[in-house]
């Protein structure tokens, strides 16, 4: 069996934040013909290394669809954190969690927190900790409308101690409190504009 010559090659994608965003792009870079070995939040690997007309076209195509492709090792860093908190939250795991948030991402991404909150605070304008908060409350507007859970259960579920720990996070947000917003006619933003 010949070895094959082609290098495998990640790009590094913003705003891919579910596994909708993954299909999209999954599609959108296979219609350029190009060898798509693997596609995940975040990251596309290629069998290859495109060329220059070729990642300019990735490029493209992407930004048509809300994504953007990366370039800045700082940007790629800052990406990779938000896709660790999305997916941590989303994963319902926060409440597992046996080590605090900040050990979590430096484990996660081989980097002290002190370098990754740094570089994210200068990328995004705002902490990692705050992130993480509107992460958790827009989490926490899902599942007070899909009504399947008490407030207790989304506190202890979004790794809050109490369920007025989570309300009073929820009103410094929202300026509602659960409750309120539930009788409200509310309106959800993406994840990837919660900055």
């Amino acid at each position: 069996m010949a070895q094959s010559n082609e290098t495998p090659y990640t790009l590094q994608v913003r705003n891919m934040v579910c596994d909708r965003c993954i299909k999209v792009v999954t599609e959108e870079i296979e219609k350029l013909n190009l060898p798509v070995t693997n596609v995940t939040l975040g990251e596309v690997s290629l069998a290859q290394e495109p060329t220059p007309q070729q990642l300019q076209q990735v490029a493209t195509i992407l930004e048509a669809n809300g994504f953007e492709l990366l370039k800045d090792p700082k940007g790629e860093i800052t990406e990779k954190i938000k896709i660790a908190v999305i997916d941590l939250i989303r994963s319902g795991k926060v409440e597992e969690l046996n080590i605090n948030v900040s050990d979590y991402l430096s484990d996660k991404l081989g980097k002290d927190y002190h370098t990754l909150s740094s570089i994210f605070s200068a990328t995004e304008g705002i902490t990692i900790a705050r992130y993480l908060v509107l992460q958790k409350i827009e989490m926490a507007k899902e599942l007070l409308l899909y009504n399947e859970l008490s407030l207790s259960q989304i506190a202890d579920r979004l790794g809050y101690s109490s369920v007025a720990h989570l309300s009073g996070q929820f009103k410094q947000v929202t300026s509602l409190t659960p409750s309120e917003y539930k009788r409200s006619d509310p309106k959800r933003r993406p994840l990837d504009q919660l900055l």
